[in-house]
């Protein structure tokens, strides 16, 4: 459960892109997103490090700083490993 303070980082990964939001659940609403849709070149991993650092990015431009990890069942590894690892370079704590 996401706060203002401490919001949700969802993560949606279909067969072609990764998605990333910044969620809200006590008001319902969506603080910041990102995907690797407009991104053309590299590999899948590489797109969602890129994906992690750009929700990152959005983060900080809000004074977010502490997240709530939500990998939406994935396993963690592969891209969603790449993401979260980036979104912690970028300067989020889980």
């Amino acid at each position: 459960m996401g706060t203002k303070e401490q919001p949700r980082l969802v993560v949606f990964r279909s067969s072609r892109f990764i998605y990333a939001q910044l969620v809200n659940d006590e008001e319902g609403k969506v603080l910041a997103s990102a995907s690797d849709l407009s991104l053309k070149k590299g590999t899948k991993i590489e797109k969602a490090s890129k994906t992690g650092q750009e929700i990152a990015k959005k983060a900080k431009n809000q004074d977010i700083q502490k997240i709530v990890f939500d990998r939406a069942g994935y396993q963690y590894h592969g891209r969603v490993q790449a993401l979260a690892e980036a979104a912690r370079k970028g300067g989020l704590k889980f």
